[in-house]
């Protein structure tokens, strides 16, 4: 059994939830998820089964869309309506135009601080395990982008907004950094994922369907993950030495127009198969084989 499932996750269970949910529903082991979650969050959650494992890193380099509500006036530890309020603030004076010129600030490539309850580690601890001890850790700044930051409504202290973003966003974090920046702190009261990478909520299905009915799924092919990436055809000769490790030089594969730029990462399909995910890199000073780098070979398909 291999290929993805997209799951609408419910809000109060975590994304490993899922997992055990998957895993006992359709009796596989090998099953992992392409991006955590939080508890609150619900929407858009990938699950890889089988091969499809091998891809979650290109599903969780895809950019993610949200929808959020985010409350001003109020911090909390954890940057969501789970924790414990911090500190209260008036909001009076804040517009919806203070709101927008707040957010411009937050476009853009920017660097942003992990919040200390996440999954992150610290020699080997996960940062909320020390957080709910009280201990509080430095934490490196990351470097993300926020491609769009819209509002949606504004009804005061609630504004709901679209975020879309890189991989590695905390949007709590975003939510909490818009607040200081209108110097009255927020937190976010909700939040859901409505894509993620190449798949988005029109494709989710309920976790209760997963439960009850699991003979009624059925799952998208591993290729899938991979379908904003641009495809190119193997010829006969090329694919019979990748069998053997060695990628092809780019008069094999099909010229597509435009062809990917150096350093783009592709698909080398036959006949529609998928047989392996590679980067174009041409004229590799340390390796004379071939204009690509293989990053992923499916060998049943080769």
């Amino acid at each position: 059994m291999n290929g993805f499932l997209v799951v609408d996750k419910p809000q109060g269970v975590t994304s490993f939830d899922v997992v055990r949910t998957i895993r006992r529903a359709l009796k596989v082991r090998r099953v992992g998820h392409c991006g955590t979650l939080d508890p609150m969050a619900t929407g858009v959650l990938p699950i890889a089964i089988g091969e499809a494992t091998r891809l979650v890193e290109f599903v969780m380099d895809g950019e993610k869309i949200y929808r959020g509500t985010l409350k001003l006036g109020e911090t909390t530890d954890t940057q969501d309506a789970e924790g414990t309020i911090l500190s209260r603030s008036s909001i009076d004076g804040i517009d919806r135009s203070q709101i927008e010129t707040a957010i411009s600030t937050l476009l853009g490539p920017i660097q942003q601080l992990p919040p200390m309850y996440s999954a992150l580690k610290r020699d080997g601890v996960p940062l909320y395990e020390l957080a709910r001890k009280g201990v509080e850790v430095e934490r490196a700044l990351r470097s993300i982008e926020i491609y769009r930051f819209e509002l949606c409504s504004v009804d005061l202290p609630f504004v709901t907004f679209e975020v879309t973003c890189s991989k590695g966003t905390y949007v709590r974090t975003l939510a909490h950094d818009l607040g200081a920046c209108l110097g009255c702190g927020a937190h976010l009261t909700a939040l859901r994922r409505l894509k993620s990478g190449a798949f988005s909520e029109g494709e989710a299905i309920l976790l209760d369907r997963l439960r009850c009915e699991p003979e009624t799924v059925q799952l998208l092919p591993v290729s899938a993950a991979l379908a904003s990436l641009p495809l190119l055809d193997l010829s006969t000769e090329a694919l019979l030495r990748l069998k053997n490790g060695v990628p092809p030089q780019r008069s094999e594969v099909s010229d597509i127009q435009p062809f990917p730029a150096a350093g783009a990462l592709v698909t080398l399909c036959r006949d529609q198969q998928l047989v392996a995910v590679a980067r174009f890199e041409p004229e590799r000073e340390n390796e004379p084989r071939g204009d690509f780098v293989l990053l992923r070979v499916f060998p049943a398909n080769a």
